[in-house]
């Protein structure tokens, strides 16, 4: 398992934002399931901000495929969450929680993360928050 993806994912379970920031590189492309890409630490840290305001996650079943070389990897794994404030262009937030199979991909250079790329079903997540 690539050791800075693992910690990545540790310090994301703590809440520990500080934590994924060390991982990244300071260029980091930041490719979100929905959105556009955001480069550099400060917009990842700031999307971060975002998330953490709406949204209540820790990952489980967590597993990491690497490349030789450890410049790529890949993980999937899921998402436990509870939606604690409405999202713009989502529903309504009412502490629904849910439950989503996700995957990340990575690509790395000296140790830190260059790029981040998370893909999960927004319409299943959609639905479990609508039924919530």
């Amino acid at each position: 398992m690539n050791e800075t993806v693992k910690t990545y994912f540790e310090a994301f379970n703590a809440g520990d934002v500080t934590g994924m920031l060390a991982c990244l590189s300071d260029d980091v492309a930041h490719h979100v399931n929905e959105g556009q890409i955001r480069v550099g630490k400060e917009r990842f840290a700031a999307f971060c901000d975002h998330m953490n305001r709406c949204y209540r996650e820790n990952l489980t079943d967590i597993v990491v495929f690497a490349a030789e070389g450890g410049t790529r990897a890949a993980a999937e794994f899921i998402v436990n969450g509870t939606y604690l404030e409405t999202d713009e262009g989502l529903p309504k937030a009412r502490g629904q929680t849910y439950h989503l199979p996700a995957g990340s991909f990575f690509d790395l250079k000296d140790g830190k993360i260059t790029r981040v790329t998370t893909y999960y079903n927004l319409a299943d997540w959609t639905k479990q928050v609508s039924n919530g």
